[in-house]
């Protein structure tokens, strides 16, 4: 179960936001900083990009088809091909400040998307939260870096990451989704690297890219480091279950930032890798609109 591979000839910038689509037995990801979508078909093994005039943080596949995107200014409804439909808010933040960054749907279809603070001089980010009505509302603040957004399969918790601050948090959700009081739930020391963006297994394990950590672990619902997984890069950036039957971990890994010297050593850094589990993922919901 610890054979990394390569999912494709790729090397991304700063890939992001990997998504499974079951329809189409396809990858989906961003490459935040080259603002594209990418989409790879593994059953054809071809490759289609998408190009945006902005950076796209994080987005998540529409019902309706076509995407929800969280770019640089705002949230945007778009066609299948990235075309622009509609303007769903501005970024709540300083557009110039904090782009858009993680963000995915949970069980009832609304889609979440989370800031990053680049002064990083105090926690400046924010989550928030689309629903069906396209209103937009703000769950989360005193954050420096949103990420790591999971739902657990009983839908009772929506777990986040604050990757510069190294902490991940779960809040509890009443039956109709509305966020209670969100609490510390794990803390990292700095030499085990920075929690990243994440996925959940059937079993109610959360699964998480390690930024700086070089590794991929799966912690339990009490909090409990349950296994790591090497993987051959320093900075994986975010996981996501696929795959024909959903035991498909793809790891996206990133290169922002690296010296000439750090891409020579580590080759495969922005590479998108793949780890067969013998656990089920949870199925990405799809933006459900009213």
């Amino acid at each position: 179960m610890n054979n990394i591979n390569l999912l494709f000839d790729y090397n991304g910038h700063l890939p992001e936001c990997p998504t499974w689509c079951e329809q189409s037995q396809s990858l989906y990801w961003t490459d935040i900083l080259e603002k594209q979508i990418h989409r790879y078909d593994l059953l054809t093994k071809k490759h289609h990009v998408l190009n945006f005039a902005e950076e796209v943080g994080s987005f998540a596949l529409r019902e309706s088809a076509g995407f929800i995107c969280a770019m640089r200014t705002g949230i945007y409804l778009t066609d299948a091909d990235g075309q622009l439909d509609k303007k769903v808010c501005d970024n709540p933040n300083n557009p110039a400040l904090a782009r858009f960054n993680d963000g995915g749907v949970d069980q009832l279809g609304r889609f979440y998307a989370g800031t990053y603070w680049s002064p990083k001089d105090f926690n400046g980010a924010l989550l928030c939260r689309v629903d069906a009505d396209l209103n937009t509302k703000v769950i989360h603040a005193d954050i420096l870096g949103a990420n790591g957004l999971a739902f657990s399969p009983d839908k009772q918790w929506m777990y986040t990451t604050d990757t510069p601050n190294r902490v991940m948090y779960r809040t509890p959700l009443d039956e109709f989704g509305h966020a209670g009081i969100r609490e510390t739930f794990k803390r990292f020391e700095p030499d085990y690297g920075r929690p990243d963006g994440a996925a959940m297994d059937v079993e109610g394990c959360y699964w998480v890219a390690m930024f700086s950590g070089a590794k991929v672990i799966r912690i339990s619902p009490n909090g409990e480091i349950l296994a790591e997984y090497p993987i051959p890069v320093k900075n994986p950036t975010m996981v996501c279950f696929g795959g024909r039957d959903m035991n498909t971990l793809f790891i996206t890994s990133g290169r922002e930032k690296m010296s000439a010297s750090e891409r020579a050593a580590s080759p495969l850094s922005g590479c998108i890798f793949t780890l067969q589990t013998d656990v089920k993922g949870m199925i990405k919901p799809r933006f459900k609109e009213a």
